[in-house]
């Protein structure tokens, strides 16, 4: 079966922000990356420090707003961690990497 466009961006794009330490306030390269993809995809990227967002083209102020939100920073890896924390590892359908759950996988749904 064919994975999907979107499927193989967003993996790309899960991979690329596992790869850059993303800690709590030093989140500013990761937010460089998602406003990147973004406007590489045409979309009008509005930013304020590591807050990124877009609206879409049928936005109105008069009409009730649906904000979809998440993260882009992690925490530390802790003492049990047992692969590179800035290394996508993919074992069967499953990647590995610091921030790749909590909550990168959420983003890159979220941008597809």
């Amino acid at each position: 079966m064919a994975i999907h466009p979107y499927v193989s961006e967003s993996i790309t794009l899960l991979e690329k922000m596992i790869a850059i330490p993303s800690f709590s306030r030093q989140e500013n390269k990761v937010a460089d990356l998602i406003e990147n993809f973004m406007k590489q995809r045409s979309l009008s990227v509005q930013r304020k420090g590591n807050n990124i967002w877009v609206k879409t083209s049928r936005f109105s102020a008069d009409k009730p707003s649906v904000l979809l939100n998440s993260h882009i920073d992690t925490v530390h890896d802790s003492d049990g961690w047992t692969y590179d924390p800035f290394t996508a590892t993919r074992e069967d359908d499953r990647i590995t990497g610091l921030g790749s759950n909590d909550a990168g996988a959420s983003v890159v749904s979220l941008l597809a």
